[in-house]
């Protein structure tokens, strides 16, 4: 409770920067209270479980990710200064938003409540739907935010009709009451139909298949910073949102005294799949790397799905998984602002001799893809490992074969940006490197790197 009061304060606290003429010291300043937010998240961490009125719950699950989105928002907001140098007029607008959608965060994991749970999607949806049209004077910006509200606001739509039922099914909206009810003999039919319909539309928030149609586009149109953080930040809030709604409100037990727990499997397993698979070889097709990401964010929510299929035992290896690939994209997409920065795409060609032009660029982009394809040393190769070796323990061995196999498929397309970054002539000189595109970029590949080498770092929080 006290991160989400301390963030919203910050957030005003922004606002207020605009009319006291401080631009200059908002990025800086914003930094320093984010630094100080993640102090005070882990103090808690060790607390015994916290309820506020049961709207607001503090526990361990909570603060581990709370403080993963916290470091995710620093190296964003980072970055931020530098992207809106053309826009100082309205940086403090663009980074209270930020600001607020981290917020909006932080309640979706740490809620009691399923009035809370929505208010959380509410102010993270709100502030991203701003993010993608912020560009007001480019055509694919604009249509990226009118498709994103739409899709948003019916998936949003879906999950509100689902909290309707389960409210009529329960007559609560508490979450400690919902599960209690949800474990007695005489189940109203409304509640896994709810659960159902909740899940459906966290599914479109994750961006899994089928629900992933307005990724690409919404990605690709969007500012750069903006793709950014909805590929690593906003991702994996909606993962661990929806691990935390299903575990919370017992749905596995429930689902086991109506025999719908296999099919509730078959179907995670399903959506897994085809998300990993349709990911990867659409990722394959793609020539803008903003594009391809996108591709690339859909399978990788294949894999962090997978965790739904041992789900009492899983919630470490998912807060594994989720910060070795939220680090190696922030360390990419850093890497994409540095290339395309005053150019109108994002193409692969962009990228072409990068390793003469800036060879330590170069090395981090690579560093970063390469642990997204699970190569071993880097965070992202162990955090699939471990996930593998819990899903088999589960008795789904042919979902690790699968996850092995597009695995396998996506080291060709993150190649292909690799061998135009060392293999191809350089097309013209590339502009200065601001020294903080450096820093996140280091800090975020070297955080990735020693994920890998000490993964109990990680995994001890939540095991």
């Amino acid at each position: 409770m006290n991160t989400l009061i301390a963030i919203t304060g910050l957030g005003v606290l922004c606002l207020l920067f605009e009319i006291l003429n401080f631009r200059k010291g908002i990025v800086p300043v914003t930094i320093i209270g984010l630094l100080a937010i993640l102090g005070l998240t882990v103090s808690e961490f060790n607390t015994p479980q916290t309820y506020y009125n049961n709207m607001i719950v503090v526990s361990k699950f909570s603060t581990a990710f709370s403080s993963l989105f916290i470091v995710l928002a620093i190296l964003l907001i980072a970055l931020a200064h530098d992207f809106y140098e053309n826009h100082s007029t309205k940086i403090s607008d663009f980074i209270a938003i930020k600001i607020f959608l981290l917020a909006g965060g932080v309640a979706m994991v740490s809620f009691g409540n399923l009035a809370m749970f929505f208010i959380g999607i509410e102010i993270l949806s709100i502030s991203l739907y701003v993010l993608a049209a912020s560009n007001r004077m480019n055509i694919k910006s604009n249509e990226a935010g009118m498709k994103y509200f739409l899709m948003g606001s019916f998936a949003s739509g879906i999950i509100l009709f689902g909290i309707c039922l389960v409210y009529g099914a329960m007559g609560s909206f508490d979450v400690i009451e919902i599960s209690e009810s949800s474990l007695s003999a005489e189940l109203p039919v409304w509640f896994p139909i709810g659960m159902i319909l909740m899940t459906i539309g966290m599914l479109f928030k994750i961006a899994a298949v089928p629900f992933h149609f307005w990724a690409p586009d919404v990605y690709e149109g969007s500012p750069a910073l903006t793709t950014a953080t909805m590929s690593t930040l906003v991702k994996v809030i909606a993962v661990a949102t929806l691990y935390k709604l299903i575990i919370e409100l017992n749905l596995i037990p429930s689902l086991e005294n109506q025999d719908l727990l296999e099919a509730f499997k078959i179907i995670i397993v399903v959506i897994a799949i085809a998300s990993m698979t349709v990911g990867n070889i659409m990722a394959l097709k793609q020539n803008n790397v903003k594009r391809m990401l996108a591709f690339s964010g859909i399978s990788h929510a294949g894999f962090m799905l997978m965790t739904l299929l041992s789900i009492q035992n899983s919630s470490a290896s998912l807060l594994y998984y989720a910060s070795a690939y939220s680090l190696a994209g922030i360390a990419a997409f850093t890497v994409i602002l540095y290339v395309c920065k005053n150019r109108d795409n994002e193409d692969i060609e962009n990228f072409n001799g990068l390793g003469k032009k800036n060879p330590l660029m170069a090395a981090v982009l690579t560093a970063a893809l390469l642990s997204m394809a699970g190569i071993p040393i880097f965070a992202g190769f162990f955090a699939k490992l471990f996930l593998f070796n819990q899903v088999i323990e589960a008795g789904y061995l042919v979902v690790v074969i699968a996850g092995v196999i597009n695995s396998i498929i996506s080291v060709g397309y993150y190649f292909k940006l690799i061998l135009a970054m060392y293999s191809k002539e350089p097309n013209e000189e590339v502009a200065k490197t601001p020294f903080v595109f450096y820093a996140v970029a280091i800090i975020a590949i070297l955080l990735n790197i020693a994920l890998g080498l000490f993964p109990s770092a990680v995994l001890d929080l939540l095991g």
